[in-house]
């Protein structure tokens, strides 16, 4: 029998945004319906604390109940939505307060992620992350903000990789994970004031990499994400999301 929850009216139009329609071309059918909501809820139009439309999803994707319910308890572990004990699921809310803690440790974590790596990283890492940045640079240039989301998170990954310390790859992962839609939001807010200056931050970060300046390079990677933290603040305030 169906949730009654899954009629609520989003007005989100025949169409969700960011949605990915299923091809079957993925690995699994559960990890093709994980992505696409996942990639529903960092571009798509709910606000935070938004009931998830369950049976709109269903319909565009062209699945089952089922499969999208196992998705959405990965993305429940993942901080990206909650579950509501026979209501369905809802996008998670999280207020200014929890946004400052969140990018104060994820500040930390990236700031000793960027200091290990210039002790460890290669050279082939290096110029895999240069390839990124042009990349991501090139998205900017194009203004097209989903690519460039996407690159900006491999980039920041891959600098944590680079620093060989399996406790802080898995810990950051963890927040990561958390504050994805949150970083999303920064980034669309970037799209108006602050883009250019995240992408000069971006080059500085680079600079310091290629010259194995740890505590530069931690220095900007801790200010990076406190800007970004000031730029979904402003995204939210502006949206009347907080």
């Amino acid at each position: 029998m169906d949730n009654p929850a899954d009629s609520t009216n989003h007005e989100v139009g025949p169409r969700i945004a960011g949605l990915r329609p299923i091809s079957g071309e993925a690995v699994s059918l559960h990890e093709e319906i994980l992505a696409s909501v996942r990639n529903y809820l960092l571009e798509g139009s709910l606000p935070d604390g938004a009931r998830i439309p369950e049976r709109l999803l269903c319909e565009q994707m062209g699945v089952s109940r089922t499969p999208l319910r196992e998705a959405l308890k990965v993305l429940a572990a993942e901080g990206l939505v909650d579950l509501l004990p026979n209501r369905g699921a809802r996008v998670r809310s999280y207020d200014d307060s929890d946004i400052k803690e969140l990018f104060q440790v994820m500040g930390g974590l990236e700031a000793l992620a960027g200091r290990l790596a210039c002790e460890e990283i290669t050279e082939d890492e290096v110029k895999e992350i240069e390839r990124l940045h042009y990349k991501m640079y090139s998205c900017y240039m194009r203004r097209d903000l989903p690519a460039y989301f996407d690159l900006n998170q491999k980039i920041h990954n891959a600098i944590v990789a680079a620093a060989r310390n399996a406790l802080l790859t898995a810990t950051h992962a963890n927040f990561a994970s958390r504050i994805q839609r949150i970083r999303y939001s920064a980034n669309r807010e970037s799209r108006r004031e602050r883009w250019g200056e995240a992408m000069r931050e971006h080059e500085r970060m680079l600079d310091a990499l290629q010259r194995r300046a740890g505590s530069e390079l931690a220095g900007i990677m801790f200010e990076h994400l406190q800007n970004k933290r000031a730029a979904a603040i402003s995204f939210r305030e502006e949206s009347g999301e907080s």
